[in-house]
């Protein structure tokens, strides 16, 4: 079953929800949310399949864009930047805010569908993997925690740019697949500046007390795996597990528009699936 639904966050924006679950009378479903990352959106590549193969193996999914990821959300299924403006105003804070809604939507519906939302399972890639990281260590409706070639730290520009930046009002970032440059506002350095108490990745992870599972490549070209050992140093290591994977990269083989599976992107699933049905 797929369903897509459209809901408003705190300052009125939309964000647009997939919501993939089998068809079933069972109440005991565990329930996974999942976040995509910088210039992500949840119809990027392999998300849909990777979610629709997890919900086949009796899990609820949940995957959506965050309301200033730059696609257009009145639409069910973009996949085009033409929402560059919104783009431009994102904040770390703003991601937190938007996943706190889509949580707080799935509490407020809970008659409506068979899921076990004592078994609610947060799972973001890349700068996603940092943002369910925050709000793990945040929320106690929280019993889960997956990141998927996580950023360890937001911060990851140099004094000279951030300088730059600031004196120019914004940073352009050229996105290689589209080829369109998109703009970041100093609200982004701003927010992290202001709020970095909250948005301190690796404190957070010291916080996290539900089990996890940091899932990286090796041959990650855009975050190193060494993000991912930093996550684990600073994590419980009792209750964590960390899986570095051998030969593959950022997006586990994957690629915008999707090509097909391979045995990387594969062992992911599986990965996830089991982690999210453990006992």
């Amino acid at each position: 079953m797929l369903k897509n639904v459209k809901i408003n966050n705190d300052t009125g924006n939309i964000i647009s929800i997939d919501l993939r679950y089998p068809d079933s009378d069972n109440s005991n479903i565990p329930v996974l949310i999942f976040c995509h990352g910088f210039k992500g959106f949840k119809d990027w590549g392999s998300f849909p399949y990777m979610l629709e193969k997890i919900a086949s193996g009796n899990i609820f999914t949940v995957s959506f864009n965050f309301s200033h990821n730059g696609v257009d959300n009145t639409l069910d299924n973009p996949v085009d930047f033409t929402r560059l403006d919104l783009f431009a105003q994102n904040t770390f804070s703003e991601e937190l805010d938007d996943l706190d809604c889509v949580i707080d939507y799935l509490f407020e519906n809970k008659n409506n569908f068979n899921f076990d939302l004592d078994n609610l399972t947060l799972a973001g890639h890349s700068r996603g993997g940092g943002i369910v990281i925050l709000k793990t260590a945040e929320d106690r409706r929280i019993k889960k925690l997956i990141t998927l070639a996580s950023v360890a730290e937001f911060n990851r520009y140099t004094d000279e740019r951030k300088k730059r930046w600031k004196d120019e009002g914004y940073l352009e970032v050229l996105n290689t697949r589209t080829k369109q440059l998109m703009r970041m506002n100093y609200t982004l350095i701003d927010d992290l500046e202001k709020n970095y108490s909250r948005l301190n990745i690796l404190n957070a992870m010291k916080k996290i007390s539900v089990p996890a599972l940091i899932i990286h490549g090796k041959e990650d070209m855009a975050v190193d795996y060494s993000d991912a050992e930093a996550l684990y140093e600073n994590s419980d290591k009792s209750k964590t597990g960390l899986v570095l994977y051998e030969n593959t990269g950022h997006t586990f083989g994957a690629e915008h528009p999707f090509k097909g599976t391979n045995k990387n992107l594969e062992k992911v699933i599986a990965d996830i699936t089991d982690f999210v049905k453990e006992a």
